[in-house]
């Protein structure tokens, strides 16, 4: 569990220091007070990772030079610090390099926000990287192969762009994806196998109904990443892009044997949403051998209350929930026992 939680000039906050309690806390305000980050602060302290920034500058309160995040998780002290040039890492007070060995020591994640619709009704990007952060809390050769895949791919496109004159370069960075990218495709489709009874359990208690939830990876090589690449090798010269891989690939949702996307309603896309944030949850209990840290962003106040009571009867009693909302109104009816701040212009009271 995550015991304190201090910020300095990060987002919103010039400097807010929070105690949490084993079970959690609910941070309540008006929209732009500064809740979200909260929770972005906690995943960028445990994961290395921002839900909402790519860049770390964004990250920087206006004005400064640089953020600080530090905070007591599992009896250890984890430190961030983030400027232009990156992030520093610290454990305990020593400065951490390896970013692998700080993440062994931190904890798991799961994020849940109104964006999951968009693992529904979106594009494959969004189960790309719903898979992909599942993986690298899990598996540590995962996030090796996804780090080198992305840094190859990146080259690999701009040499493409004047492939006559660098065949042999495209070559190299080719046979990289295809070592890399291998092995990712490997693990996500291992991932959505472990996932699909769970979330499928899921499904059916949220919904009230006997709806088959189908999780299906799509691998658009179809078993041989390296054929992929030699039937798409002319048009890739032509358009100057890489069009095989598994940044290509994708995720099927059905329900009863039809896709969510297409064809599922409202309800039912909001439901396929949950069951599967939950069933990350369970298979990061499962593969990290402890409880996940729940951070939930302005979730409870937009469901229904038959999903909402769902969702709370399937959240794990001994997991910590940091729970962002702009009203209370559903948690004095939810029975949740959690302690309360208010968060408002930066301040946390």
């Amino acid at each position: 569990m995550i015991e304190t939680l201090r910020l300095v000039n990060f987002r919103c906050f010039e400097q807010v220091s929070l105690s949490l309690d084993q079970g959690g806390r609910i941070l309540v305000g008006e929209n732009a007070q500064g809740k979200t980050s909260l929770l972005e602060a906690v995943c960028l302290l445990l994961r290395l990772q921002s839900p909402r920034a790519r860049q770390t500058r964004q990250l920087i309160r206006e004005g400064a030079e640089e953020f600080g995040i530090a905070g007591e998780a599992w009896g250890r002290t984890l430190q961030v610090r983030g400027n232009r040039k990156g992030l520093v890492l610290r454990s305990e007070g020593e400065e951490v390099s390896v970013r692998r060995e700080y993440l062994a020591e931190s904890g798991l994640v799961v994020w849940m926000g109104n964006e999951d619709l968009d693992l529904v009704r979106g594009g494959g990007e969004s189960r790309r990287r719903f898979l992909d952060f599942i993986a690298t809390q899990v598996e540590g050769d995962y996030r090796y192969h996804w780090s080198r895949y992305r840094k190859a791919l990146s080259a690999r496109n701009r040499y493409l762009k004047s492939y006559s004159a660098r065949e042999g370069v495209v070559l190299a960075y080719t046979k990289m994806l295809l070592e890399h990218g291998s092995e990712m495709i490997r693990l996500r489709k291992a991932l959505c196998e472990n996932l699909a009874p769970l979330a499928g359990g899921n499904q059916e208690v949220i919904s009230g109904a006997r709806e088959e939830l189908g999780i299906t990876y799509v691998d658009r090589s179809k078993g041989d990443l390296e054929a992929a690449f030699a039937e798409v090798e002319e048009s890739e010269t032509r358009r100057g892009v890489t069009l095989a891989g598994p940044h290509r690939d994708d995720v099927k949702l059905t329900i009863a044997g039809r896709s969510a996307k297409d064809f599922g309603s409202e309800g039912q896309q909001r439901t396929v949403a949950l069951a599967l944030k939950l069933a990350q949850g369970e298979l990061l209990r499962k593969l990290g051998n402890r409880p996940p840290v729940y951070l939930i962003d302005d979730v409870f106040g937009e469901l229904d209350p038959r999903r909402r009571n769902a969702l709370m009867s399937l959240l794990p009693a001994d997991a910590q929930k940091l729970i962002t909302t702009t009203n209370l109104d559903w948690w004095k009816k939810s029975g949740l026992e959690l302690g309360v701040s208010e968060v408002r212009e930066g301040q946390v009271s």
